[in-house]
């Protein structure tokens, strides 16, 4: 059930004029300082004794999927994903290099809801969650009946965290009210299951529309904020993160109340997620930096982090062809 509110908030969301003036009277996103804060940021250096801690939290962070490409997340392969890959997945989450068992397990393996009962079998007597996208993924448009059902069907088949889209036709057309019940009927239908509510950010154009939109999923009872679904340019990026953070920091210190956050799509690099981490510790604080606040939503991340953790135990690169393909 969503979490009660704050009088005061709740109040906010009690009529779609209520709730707009509340959105709109958030301070607005300086984006020159948020770009150059970002920015800044990407050029901290690790030290190398820190690096091994970065490089493993990084992987444990992971939610693993088969819904990006390999090669742009623009680029969907998942419409032929099977059981026989997943179960490849759910084996490489468990044991990301099997000459290695000091590597750490991902946080998560993220398919689609027919193939959840297949990754709950294949994960079973490990931590990994098991998360699933619902709500009519990618593209968030169907009837709230149809996305009920489908975040039921996952939830009845295992999945013990559903991502949702949100519909960003409702949300930029100032339809507020209409996308705040949606992700509380959705929240309610997961039951025990976590709630990622996917902004995608790359619709949304301003920065201040991304803060409304994470403020609007976090009233509505979102257990994590996430930035894309993967298929739309631009995806996750440093700058959308650190508004999204700074959202989340501001809204525990209003209501109490922890939420994750999740960039999703163009993560490959260890270099890339390194910098993640770092806009986490320096914008929410070190109590995000655990799977259960933060995640990065991957493809092809974990082979390069792979990489880089044998490069600092040998001092040389296996080589790509070494690991798996994700």
């Amino acid at each position: 059930m969503t979490t009660a509110l704050p009088s005061d908030l709740a109040q906010a969301t009690g009529s779609d004029a209520a709730l707009r003036r509340f959105l709109h009277g958030l301070p607005g996103v300086d984006q020159v300082g948020a770009e150059a804060r970002a920015a800044q940021l990407a050029t901290r250096s690790i030290k190398t004794s820190a690096k091994q801690y970065a490089l493993d939290l990084a992987i444990r962070v992971i939610d693993l999927t088969t819904l990006e490409g390999q090669d742009t997340d623009l680029t969907t392969l998942e419409g032929q994903d099977t059981p026989g890959k997943v179960r490849a997945l759910c084996a490489k989450a468990r044991r990301p290099d099997p000459s290695d068992p000091s590597v750490p397990q991902v946080a998560a393996v993220c398919v689609y809801p027919d193939l959840v009962p297949v990754a709950k079998q294949h994960l079973a007597g490990t931590p990994i969650k098991v998360a699933s996208v619902a709500t009519a993924f990618p593209s968030g448009r169907a009837s709230r009946q149809v996305k009920i059902a489908d975040t039921r069907d996952a939830v009845t088949a295992g999945a013990d965290e559903i991502d949702m889209v949100i519909d960003r036709g409702a949300f930029l057309a100032g339809r507020y009210l209409q996308v705040f019940e949606e992700i509380q009927a959705v929240k309610d239908a997961c039951g025990d299951a976590h709630l990622k509510v996917i902004l995608e950010t790359g619709e949304l154009a301003t920065y201040d529309n991304v803060r409304r939109a994470s403020w609007l999923a976090m009233l509505a009872g979102a257990d994590f904020i996430k930035t894309s679904t993967g298929k739309v340019q631009p995806a996750a990026t440093l700058p959308v993160t650190l508004v999204m953070l700074e959202a989340v920091r501001d809204f525990r210190a209003a209501t109490g109340r922890q939420v994750g956050v999740k960039p999703a799509g163009g993560i490959r690099t260890a270099k890339d997620a390194i910098r993640y981490l770092v806009l986490v510790n320096e914008t929410a604080g070190e109590d995000w930096l655990d799977p259960a606040w933060f995640r990065i939503g991957a493809s092809s991340l974990l082979n390069d982090l792979l990489m880089q953790r044998q490069k600092l135990a040998t001092g040389r690169y296996a080589g790509p062809d070494y690991f798996t393909l994700d």
